[in-house]
């Protein structure tokens, strides 16, 4: 019997009247950290760490124009794509914002697939 790939299986991660507008959640499938994010009228799901330096970003991450700020260096990504909207520019300094940004090589944040069902948010993971 052949069982269903990872990214074909929803997960009811918390219930909908716990997510509040604006608030982010650090949460787990498995051994997957997830962000998940409710803002306007969309629920936003993706890697719950920063592909820079590995920090959390649901602890201080600002979210602005459907983008998250990792407060630790400043990278910015797009929360629909995961796409890298600026890499590590750390405003104050930006010399050390360059040296730091080159530390590790540019990646995208990975974006996962969010609906609400039966006052449930379920995440199905990305294959990225």
């Amino acid at each position: 019997m052949d069982l269903p790939l990872e990214s074909d299986v929803w997960h009811p991660v918390i219930k909908s009247e716990k997510l509040k507008l604006g608030k982010k959640k650090m949460l787990r499938i498995g051994l997957k950290s997830l962000m998940v994010v409710r803002e306007s009228s969309r629920i936003y799901a993706t890697d719950a760490l920063c592909r820079h330096m590995a920090w959390p970003l649901a602890y201080g991450g600002k979210i602005n124009d459907e983008c998250i700020t990792c407060p630790l260096h400043q990278t910015r990504y797009d929360l629909n794509s995961g796409e890298i909207k600026e890499w590590s520019p750390f405003p104050l300094f930006p010399l050390y914002g360059r040296i730091v940004g080159s530390l590790r090589r540019p990646s995208p944040l990975v974006v996962h697939e969010t609906r609400e069902l039966d006052g449930w948010v379920e995440v199905r993971l990305s294959t990225a």
